[in-house]
């Protein structure tokens, strides 16, 4: 178990891309659905650990809109391992009160897949606790394009006057309208780049990024992320001597 430390400030969102499954498993002379399966024991640790710290909000970027790519196999297993976890975890989830929630083209998900999705969000929406948020068939330039379009659909009605657009408009338009931005994002197996993800969330979010493959990940190592963060000062466009005024 791991706890508030004095003194430090805990982000209220934290954004994951769990990257390394496929390596991790190599290293085990073992396929790359062994990694996927192996990467849900750091799902449940890290989910674990935000609920202790009181992290509000957890995405994870669990299936892009490019991983339809891979192995027509390998994503075969994926969408079978998503709903078997989704309906091993449901009673835990209900016991530490997470509530799980989706972004993304969910639509686009097979059948099955978004029924069990469909009812365990359902089943878990009146929890309380930390919000643990699914990034399937998703990426950033999806978030921006299918906002725009239902933005320019309603300026063509009259819904909206295109003067009135800004940024916040903009964001009540996107998969996240009623999520706060990440302030930490966190990508593991030592790659630096945010591979599509979140693009407009994490325009003022700290980046950490670890050697550590994802099935490797635990609370000892997103401490040391939120020690990271800690070590930052945030400035927003501001100067260091604009903050020392607030």
């Amino acid at each position: 178990m791991i706890s508030k430390r004095d003194g430090r400030k805990i982000p209220k969102h934290i954004a994951v891309i769990m990257d390394g499954n496929g390596r991790w498993a190599k290293k085990q002379g073992a396929k790359r659905i062994f990694g996927h399966r192996s990467g849900v024991q750091a799902v449940r640790d890290i989910t674990e650990g935000c609920t202790e710290l009181g992290v509000d909000h957890l995405t994870l970027y669990a299936f892009s809109t490019e991983n339809w790519s891979r192995p027509q196999k390998e994503v075969d297993g994926l969408m079978t391992l998503l709903v078997k976890t989704i309906n091993v975890e449901l009673p835990t989830l209900m016991k530490n009160r997470v509530r799980l929630t989706a972004i993304g083209d969910l639509q686009g998900l097979a059948t099955g897949v978004y029924k069990n999705l469909s009812l365990a969000i359902d089943e878990t929406k009146l929890n309380k606790g930390l919000n643990l948020i699914l990034a399937l068939n998703y990426s950033g330039k999806w978030d921006l394009t299918q906002a725009f379009k239902v933005i320019c659909g309603e300026v063509i009605k009259g819904i909206i006057k295109p003067e009135i657009i800004d940024e916040d408009l903009v964001s009540e338009y996107l998969s996240t309208k009623s999520i706060p931005d990440p302030e930490l994002l966190i990508r593991t197996s030592g790659e630096m780049r945010i591979s599509n993800f979140l693009l407009w969330q994490l325009a003022y979010s700290e980046f950490f990024f670890t050697e550590v493959l994802w099935p490797d990940f635990r609370k000892k190592h997103l401490n040391l992320a939120i020690d990271s963060f800690n070590d930052r000062e945030r400035r927003f466009g501001q100067t260091s001597e604009q903050l020392d005024f607030q």
